[in-house]
C-alpha cells in the first residue's frame, strides 16, 4: 500500500523512523516533509501536502504527526476529501477506518513512544472500512456538505 507521511519539527525523528519501518512491511512511503529539521517549521503546509497527496491516489492511506497531533490532524481535514482522525489508542485507530474510513491518522509524537506509535499505525492500515450502510449514509452527508461548499 502506499503511505503518504508529513510532519514538523516535533515529530522529524519519528517520521523518518516510520517510513522506515512502513517500507521493512512492504509499504510505498510518500514524504512530503519536512525534510530537515527546522526548529521554527509549521506543519500546515505539510499536512495539506500529504491530504492531496492521498486524495490524488485512491486506496492509499496518510499519516500526520505533531507534538499533539491536533493540528496536523484539523490541517489535513482542510482538503476536500480528507478524513483525518486524531488516534490515541488502539481502539480509536481500528474505529477511525472501520466507522468513519478515515484515510489519514493523525498522531502525537509527544504524547506515545515509538512503538506505540508504530502499533496505532499498524492498526490502523490493517482495519477495512466495515462497508455497514448507517456509517456509509453518515461519510456520504460530510461529503455532501463538503461539496456544497
Amino acid at each position: 500500500m502506499r503511505i503518504h507521511v508529513a510532519t514538523d519539527h516535533a515529530g522529524f525523528e519519528l517520521k523518518n523512523n516510520l517510513a522506515e519501518h512502513l517500507r521493512s512491511l512492504g509499504h510505498e512511503v510518500v514524504d512530503h516533509g519536512a525534510h530537515e529539521y527546522d526548529a521554527l517549521d509549521d506543519y500546515p503546509a505539510f499536512c495539506i501536502e500529504c491530504g492531496k497527496g492521498v486524495v490524488a491516489d485512491p486506496g492509499s492511506l496518510g499519516v500526520v504527526i505533531g507534538g499533539s497531533g491536533n493540528g496536523e490532524q484539523i490541517a489535513a481535514n482542510k482538503v476536500p476529501g480528507v478524513r483525518a482522525a486524531l488516534v490515541w489508542n488502539a481502539e480509536t485507530a481500528v474505529l477511525a477506518r472501520q466507522h468513519n474510513d478515515a484515510n489519514v491518522i493523525s498522531v502525537g509524537a509527544r504524547q506515545h513512544d515509538e512503538s506505540e506509535v508504530f502499533a496505532l499505525i499498524e492498526a490502523f492500515i490493517a482495519e477495512p472500512f466495515s462497508g455497514d450502510e448507517r456509517h456509509q449514509r453518515r461519510i456520504d452527508q460530510i461529503g455532501a456538505y463538503e461539496r456544497e461548499r
